[in-house]
């Protein structure tokens, strides 16, 4: 029953924040084949790799200096920053490279990158319930290691690998060589420091003290990111604001499904209102569309590789116009 129950309180609370940010990207959503292979990426691949990899680091490191204090420390602050990020990191980077069509903007990079590590989260939650919770206080452990590692540090993983996501996002999107080369390389080093600092004050002797610097020090960093991933969003409505308003005069929208597209509260109601119609998937399909064109016709001007956006282009807007005047109708 304490294993059933570590793994549900690992993987629920895990699986309703990855929804959060799913919802959060409301002006063009990420494939949710794409979502649910990273999140499985990061709770299956990741979660185990880090294991093994950690593990194998502190038993070589308690061999060489016959500590158990400074092969954990070590364990801690440099492997495990390192290993975690970079196995969190392979599967935002597969999205980016083999599905660059999908990889449009800073929110992309960032709602990938979290979601990767909310499935590393979910399984580390639950060893971390169970093992250190459970065996070591029975039932009362299990309850406190729950509230620490989902209220207390539950946004940590998806803080440290968004970084990861919004390096390559900013390499997808620029044209220059440098940029394209040194904003992984920057977002990597940004993951693994935020994660070793993390990890430093959570090994100094524990006190009062040190856990109220963590709070303080872990929920600045979520604060900055919201922040960041707010202003991503109103960039995100400015860009569609800005490509769209060609559709109105070639017909592919009206005036009023324009101004609709542009708005947070519509995208996020319409298809609920549309629900009792019968209508939900088709307006969906409308807004991702919106989004979509937008964001190729941007990628045609700014971005120079070997995609054809043209295509997309053509391709998006047929579709869209033929559903514009289904719902005018």
């Amino acid at each position: 029953m304490a294993l059933i129950l570590s793994l549900l309180f690992g993987f629920i609370p895990m699986l309703i924040n990855a929804a959060w940010v799913y919802w959060l990207d409301r002006y063009e959503q990420e494939p949710k084949r794409l979502l649910g292979f990273v999140f499985l990426w990061g709770a299956l691949i990741a979660a185990a790799g880090a294991f093994i990899f950690n593990t194998i680091w502190e038993t070589g490191f308690y061999l060489l200096t016959s500590s158990e204090r400074l092969s954990s420390l070590s364990t801690y602050i440099i492997s495990a920053p390192l290993v975690e990020e970079f196995l969190k990191g392979i599967a935002v980077f597969f999205v980016y490279q083999l599905y660059r069509h999908e990889f449009d903007s800073i929110m992309d990079g960032i709602v990938y990158a979290a979601i990767t590590a909310l499935g590393f989260a979910a399984a580390e939650n639950s060893l971390y319930i169970f093992e250190k919770g459970y065996l070591a206080n029975g039932y009362a452990g299990l309850f406190t290691l729950t509230f620490i590692r989902v209220i207390i540090v539950g946004w940590q993983h998806p803080f440290y690998t968004s970084f990861i996501g919004i390096g390559l996002a900013i390499s997808r999107l620029t044209r220059s060589t440098f940029w394209k080369y040194t904003a992984p390389t920057l977002g990597f080093s940004a993951a693994v420091f935020t994660h070793s600092l993390h990890n430093l004050i959570s090994s100094i002797y524990p006190s009062i003290q040190t856990c109220l610097l963590g709070i303080v020090v872990d929920w600045s960093g979520w604060i900055a990111m919201f922040s960041f991933v707010v202003y991503t969003i109103l960039r995100e409505r400015h860009l569609l604001e800005k490509y769209l308003r060609e559709e109105i005069a070639l017909g592919t929208l009206t005036e009023a499904q324009f101004n609709r597209t542009l708005s947070f509260t519509h995208r996020t109601f319409d298809p609920l209102i549309k629900l009792f119609q019968g209508q939900n998937t088709i307006v969906r399909r409308f807004y991702q569309l919106c989004g979509e064109l937008a964001h190729k016709k941007a990628q045609h001007t700014q971005i120079e590789d070997d995609l054809n956006y043209q295509k997309w282009i053509e391709a998006y807007r047929s579709e869209l116009s033929q559903i514009s005047r289904l719902l005018s109708s």
